[in-house]
């Protein structure tokens, strides 16, 4: 099945009607409420698409996530081979970001063939992300400033005119340290690492790196990115506690060493990406109401035609409204 020609404008649809939802939310407070009414929005658009799809990234395991959980069969013909589907959902990525108002809460999506994403476990990833101009540059395991020199030689810039995105947690102490001593830049952010990495492979945003442990599931969304954008990430999958380590064990996964490249995290050729903006953000504009709708913007990719679409929609609830343009 040609995924994209079939279900680009689906895709779309999936997304603005769970940044829709959860935008209705925005400010109040309430991460968990923001979090369910996407992923409901987000799944019964799923439900009503011509694929057998499967969630193979989602909202956590069946007896922990009551729907988009891994597994899960989507999708309005489910007993259709031709039309299987792999998906990798966040539909709230920022529940945080979202409750408080803040910017960079996005609804995100990447779909492939089947087997054209890795089943990543909800564990936590360590992580190097930069754009296609430093793609190749940098290495994981690699010392921090080699890293940044690497990255600043390949914008034929100093290290001083880097920024670098890391989450703000206790954990990245040693690496917020080994940045500024390098003498690069540093955007900390509470929540949104996927978008992040988004950003560092898009000129004009101002981002060259993403660095630090995040989640995997959103590791394997970011590739999908990155897979469309030319640029790269390396990951390793990190168990923080014992439960962690015990669902590594579970999944098979033999080497919790091993270093994924872009290409094992995301192998599918059919790859798909959208995510709409919740919140304003460096990238998207958040959802705009007004009285006779709401207006979205979202990023489209699809990797086997090669292209990027930035769409903005208006979704028109009352006709004898007028529709707001700015």
């Amino acid at each position: 099945m040609s995924l994209d020609r079939i279900l680009e404008q689906d895709f779309i649809r999936v997304t603005e009607q769970a940044a829709i939802a959860a935008a209705h939310t925005m400010g109040l407070g309430d991460r968990k409420r923001s979090d369910h009414v996407a992923v409901e929005a987000m799944r019964q658009e799923l439900n009503t698409l011509p694929m057998a799809g499967r969630i193979v990234i989602g909202e956590g395991e069946r007896d922990e996530a009551p729907m988009l959980y891994v597994g899960e069969a989507v999708g309005a013909l489910p007993n259709d081979p031709g039309t299987r589907v792999d998906i990798a959902v966040d539909p709230l990525e920022g529940t945080n970001l979202c409750a408080t108002g803040a910017p960079d809460a996005t609804a995100v999506l990447a779909a492939a063939e089947h087997g054209g994403l890795l089943h990543a476990p909800d564990v936590y990833m360590e992580k190097i992300i930069v754009g296609p101009t430093a793609r190749g540059s940098v290495h994981l395991d690699a010392p921090v400033g080699e890293n940044l020199r690497a990255i600043a030689k390949a914008f034929e810039r100093d290290v001083e005119d880097l920024t670098v995105v890391v989450l703000d947690r206790e954990r990245h102490r040693q690496l917020i340290a080994d940045i500024r001593t390098a003498g690069a830049r540093i955007r900390l952010i509470g929540d949104g690492d996927l978008s992040a990495g988004i950003a560092a492979a898009v000129r004009g945003t101002g981002v060259h790196a993403v660095m630090g442990i995040g989640g995997a599931p959103e590791g394997v969304i970011t590739a999908a990115a990155m897979r469309c954008l030319g640029g790269e990430i390396q990951g390793r999958l990190v168990a923080l506690n014992d439960s962690q380590r015990s669902r590594l064990k579970e999944i098979g996964v033999a080497d919790p060493d091993r270093l994924y490249s872009t290409e094992e995290l995301a192998p599918g050729e059919s790859i798909l990406f959208a995510c709409t903006g919740v919140t304003d953000g460096g990238l998207l504009r958040g959802v705009r109401f007004f009285g006779g709708g709401a207006r979205t913007s979202t990023l489209f990719m699809s990797l086997p035609r090669n292209i990027i679409r930035f769409v903005d929609t208006i979704y028109r609830e009352d006709g004898a409204e007028p529709v707001q343009f700015n």
